[in-house]
C-alpha cells in the first residue's frame, strides 16, 4: 500500500501492488509473499479489478453494491460485485463506449411480462395499454417498452451513434441516434433521456412511450456535454462556443445562457485558443461546476450570470469530470494529469492526486472517502483518502489499518541508508562487501547504513576537517577574485580556437552599431560543441596535411593569439603558486596590428606549397627504396577439376570491360551477338540477352552436332528403291 501526503491529507493508493494469477497454488503465492515485497505489501480489495488494455469509464451504481466500467481492447463492459469482491460478469460490446448510465439501484431489470400483457385489457388503468408486448420485450409496433416503474436498466452510448440498453439476462434492445453523441442524461420524472453530440439538436428518447420525441432546437453547433439537476430537473447542456444553455423540460423552452468562454478568462491565465465546455455537474438546485478545454472550473449560482469563483488547473489539458464532496464542501476536478480537491467557497487547494498514468475517468464511491479512477492502463486505480470519509462497508478493515499505520509510522527507506556508487566504495575500500547484506543493490549503485558509512568515512580520511577548512579558505579566495578584473577562462582543449571565437565574438559586438548583424548561437556556450572543448581526441593537429591545406595562411595572427595564450598561462601559474593579485597586467604586444599587403599573403601560401611538394617527394623515394628492396616470389593458384586456366590477359580484359560504362558494355555484347535492341511500335525499346553458356553446356552442344554429322554418313538414301520400282515398271 503506496501512501503519498500532501497538506498533511494521506492518500492511500490500494492498487499500486503486483496482481497475482489466479493458477497459481497456494504454495507458490506463499513463497512469493515472502521473497517479494511488493507481493506481501499489497492489498487486493477486489479481484481482477483490471481492463485488457484500458480503463475509459467507470460508475457505482446508487446502492454501492456493483462498480461498472468499460474498456478495450475488445470493447467490454464488467461489472464487479463489492459484496463478493470479485467480477460478477463480463460482455463483450460491438463498439465502444463513449459513456453509460445505470437508470435503477442495481444493475438489474426485472420485467414482469404477465402484467404488461394484461395491462392492454385495463387501457384507463394502465399506461402499458397502448402496447402489446412480446416476451423480448418489444412491442408489436417495434417501440421498446422499458419498465419505467423499476428502472433498472443500463444504457450504453456508443460511439458509432448506436444506443444500447441491458438489463440483468443481458442486452435486449439496440436503437441509432442521428448524430454522433458525446453525452446523455436521463430525467426521471418524464422517463426521457437526453442525448447531445456532433449536432445543434437535443434529441430525447421517450422510454415509457417507447419512441423519440421532437428535439431541443439549440443556438451551438455541436454540444459536448449535459446534465440534469435532480432537485428541480433543469437540463443543461454545455457547447463548443464556451456557453451554457439551460432548458425546462416542461415547457421545451430555453430558460438561460451562460457565456463560460469570457468569465474562464482571469488576468493570470494563459488561453492559446477558444475555450469549450468539457464537463458539466450539478449539486443540489442552486449550484452549478462547469469545466473547460483550457483547464479551468468555474462554479456558479444559478441566480447570476457570473462566476463565484475560477479555478485554474495550470496544466492545459481539459476537465475531464467534476464531482462535489458535501461534507466538507469540496469539489473533486480531474484532467487527464492530476485530481485536485479544493474548498468551493475560497478555492484554496485541499490535497491533490496524481497518479503515474493519464486518467479518462474519476468516480467518487458515495458516502465515503474512496476514490476510483479509470486510467490509460490495465488496472484501475483505487485511492482510499480518510479525510473525506469512512471506508465504505465492504471494506470496513481499511479504517483500522490505516489508523495502525498512523500511530506506528514507518521510517522510508532512503532515512537511515546512504547511496553510494560502485567508485564510492573503491575510495572507502569497501568491494569486498559486494554481495553482502550490508550492501543493497539499487540502479547503478547501493544503499548502505549511514552509520557504517560515516564510520568508516572517519577511519579512511581521519584529516576531512582540514580539507574542509582548506576548502572554505579557496572559496573566500574565490569570492574575493570575483571582484576583480577577470581573465578570459579558456578551455584545456583547442585554446587556440576558443581565443580565436572569442575575438570574432567581440568584433561583431563592435560591428552592430554600424549595421545589424544576425546573431548566431556561439559554438563555446552551445552545449551540441562542449565536448570539442573537453575530450583531447578532438585536438586540432596544426602539423598535418589537412589543416595545412585548409589554413595555408598561418600568418602573424597565429603568433599574436599564440603570445596571448602564453600570457594567459603564465598568469593562471602565477595565481596558483602565490594567490595573490597579480601586479602586472598584459602587455601591449597584445594590440592588434595592421593586416598585411596582398603580397606577403602571397609568399606565405607559396612556401607552404613549396614545404608540401618536398615532403611528397621524400615520400616517393622512400617509396621507391622499399619497392626495390622487395623481392618478387611465384604465387601458386589451385585449379579446380572441370575449369579452365584463364590466362592474366583474360582476367585483364574482365577487368577492364568491369572498368567500362553502361554504354561501352552494351556495345560490345551487342557485337558479340549476346544481346538485340529492336524498337517497338509504341517508341521504345526493347532488349533481349542471351546468357552464356558454360563450358559443360559447349562440350555438349559439341558432341550433338558430331552424332548428327555421324548419323548423317551412316544413313542411306533411298534413291535405290526408286530405280528399282522404274526398272519393274519396263520391264512388265
Amino acid at each position: 500500500m503506496q501512501v503519498s501526503s500532501l497538506n498533511e491529507v494521506k492518500i492511500y493508493s490500494l492498487s499500486c501492488g503486483k496482481s497475482l494469477p489466479e493458477w497459481l497454488s497456494d504454495r507458490k503465492k506463499r513463497a512469493l509473499q515472502k521473497k517479494d515485497v511488493d507481493v506481501r505489501r499489497r492489498i487486493e480489495l477486489i479481484q481482477d479489478f483490471e481492463m485488457p488494455t484500458v480503463c475509459t469509464t467507470i460508475k457505482v451504481s446508487k446502492d454501492g453494491q456493483y462498480i461498472l466500467a468499460t474498456g478495450t481492447y475488445k470493447p467490454r463492459v464488467r461489472c464487479y460485485d463489492t459484496y463478493q469482491l470479485s467480477l460478477k460478469f463480463e460482455r463483450c460490446l460491438d463498439s465502444e463506449v463513449v459513456t453509460f448510465e445505470i437508470l435503477s439501484d442495481d444493475y438489474s431489470k426485472y420485467v414482469r411480462f404477465a402484467e404488461k400483457l394484461s395491462g392492454y385489457r385495463k387501457a384507463l388503468r394502465s399506461r402499458w395499454s397502448v402496447f402489446i408486448l412480446n416476451p423480448s420485450g418489444v412491442c408489436v409496433h417495434g417501440h421498446v417498452c422499458l419498465d419505467t416503474e423499476s428502472e433498472r436498466e443500463i444504457v450504453f452510448l456508443h460511439n458509432d451513434r448506436y444506443i444500447e440498453f441491458h438489463s440483468q439476462s443481458g442486452f435486449y434492445y439496440k436503437t441509432r441516434i442521428p448524430k454522433f453523441g458525446r453525452d446523455f442524461s436521463y430525467h426521471y420524472p418524464s422517463c426521457d433521456l437526453y442525448f447531445v453530440g456532433a449536432s445543434s439538436e437535443v434529441y430525447r428518447l421517450n422510454l415509457e412511450q417507447g419512441r423519440y420525441l421532437n428535439p431541443l432546437q439549440t443556438d451551438a453547433a455541436e454540444n459536448n456535454v449535459c446534465d440534469i439537476n435532480s432537485v428541480h430537473g433543469l437540463f443543461a447542456t454545455g457547447t463548443i462556443e464556451g456557453r451554457v444553455e439551460c432548458w425546462d423540460p416542461r415547457t421545451r423552452n430555453r430558460v438561460g445562457l451562460l457565456d463560460c468562454a469570457l468569465n474562464s478568462v482571469t488576468a493570470d491565465s494563459e488561453i492559446n485558443s477558444l475555450p469549450t465546455i468539457s464537463a458539466l455537474k450539478f449539486n443540489g438546485a442552486l449550484t452549478m461546476a462547469v469545466g473547460t478545454t483550457t483547464g479551468q472550473v468555474l462554479l456558479y449560482d444559478l441566480r447570476s450570470d457570473k462566476p463565484l469563483l475560477v479555478k485554474d488547473h495550470q496544466y492545459g489539458l481539459p476537465i475531464k469530470s467534476v464531482h462535489f464532496q458535501d461534507s466538507l464542501d469540496l469539489i473533486l476536478s480531474a484532467d487527464s494529469r492530476i485530481v485536485k480537491m479544493w474548498n468551493k467557497n475560497s478555492g484554496k487547494i485541499f490535497t491533490s492526486l496524481e497518479p503515474e498514468h493519464d486518467l479518462n475517468d474519476v468516480c467518487l464511491y458515495p458516502n465515503s472517502g474512496m476514490l476510483l479512477t479509470a486510467n490509460e492502463t490495465p488496472k484501475m486505480g483505487i485511492y482510499y483518502i480518510p479525510v473525506l470519509g469512512p471506508a465504505p462497508r465492504w471494506c470496513s478493515f481499511l479504517d483500522n489499518l490505516t489508523e495502525e499505520l498512523e500511530e506506528n509510522p514507518e521510517s522510508t527507506v532512503y532515512d537511515d541508508y546512504k547511496f553510494v556508487t560502485k567508485k564510492d566504495l573503491e575510495n572507502l575500500g569497501l568491494t569486498h562487501l559486494i554481495g553482502s547484506p550490508f550492501l543493497r543493490a539499487y540502479m547503478h549503485g547501493f544503499f548502505m547504513d549511514i552509520r557504517l558509512y560515516h564510520k568508516v568515512k572517519l577511519m579512511v580520511n581521519p584529516f576531512a576537517y582540514e580539507e574542509y577548512r582548506k576548502d572554505k579558505i579557496r572559496q573566500k579566495i574565490e569570492e574575493t577574485r570575483a571582484q576583480r578584473v577577470q581573465l578570459k577562462k579558456l578551455p584545456k582543449v583547442n585554446k587556440e580556437l576558443a581565443l580565436k571565437l572569442i575575438e570574432e565574438e567581440e568584433e561583431k559586438q563592435k560591428s552592430t552599431w554600424k549595421k545589424k548583424v544576425k546573431s548566431l548561437p556561439n559554438i563555446l556556450t552551445d552545449d551540441r560543441f562542449k565536448v570539442m572543448f573537453e575530450n583531447p581526441d578532438f585536438q586540432v593537429d596544426e602539423e598535418s596535411e589537412e589543416f595545412r591545406l585548409l589554413n595555408p595562411l598561418v600568418s602573424k595572427i597565429s603568433e599574436k593569439r599564440k603570445k596571448k595564450l602564453r600570457l594567459l598561462e603564465q598568469q593562471e601559474l602565477r595565481e596558483k603558486e602565490e594567490e595573490e593579485e597579480p601586479e602586472g597586467k598584459p602587455s601591449d604586444a597584445e594590440s592588434s596590428e595592421s593586416s598585411d599587403d596582398e603580397k606577403a599573403w602571397v609568399e606565405e601560401v607559396r612556401k607552404q606549397r613549396r614545404l608540401l611538394q618536398q615532403e611528397e617527394k621524400v615520400k616517393r623515394q622512400e617509396r621507391l627504396k622499399e619497392d626495390q628492396q622487395t623481392v618478387l616470389k611465384p604465387q601458386f593458384y589451385e585449379i579446380k577439376a572441370g575449369e579452365e586456366f584463364r590466362s592474366f590477359k583474360d582476367s585483364a580484359t574482365k577487368q577492364k570491360l568491369m572498368n567500362k560504362t553502361l554504354e561501352d558494355r552494351l556495345k560490345i555484347e551487342a557485337k558479340n551477338g549476346t544481346l538485340s535492341v529492336s524498337d517497338t511500335t509504341v517508341g521504345s525499346k526493347q532488349l533481349t540477352f542471351t546468357l552464356k553458356r558454360s563450358e559443360q553446356q559447349k562440350k555438349q552442344q559439341e558432341a550433338e552436332k558430331l552424332h548428327r554429322q555421324e548419323r548423317k554418313r551412316l544413313r542411306r538414301s533411298a534413291g535405290h528403291l526408286k530405280s528399282r520400282h522404274k526398272r519393274g515398271r519396263s520391264f512388265h
